[in-house]
């Protein structure tokens, strides 16, 4: 019983870490167009010249 001492604040603290990822990746904007990922992959067009982002971050 002594071991669930250790182990709530380990699951705590890993889940916390998950939790923080999980926000810095919707900050950073990592989900933006998931949709047009998956049809680009499907195209036969090769995309030399890739559009950047005007936008500022």
């Amino acid at each position: 019983m002594e071991i669930l001492g250790i182990l709530i604040p380990v699951s705590l603290v890993l889940g916390g870490l998950g939790l923080a990822a999980f926000f810095w990746a919707m900050r950073t904007k990592q989900f933006d167009d998931p949709e047009g990922d998956a049809n680009r992959i499907l195209t036969k067009d090769y995309d030399d010249k890739p559009k950047t982002d005007a936008r500022p971050r």
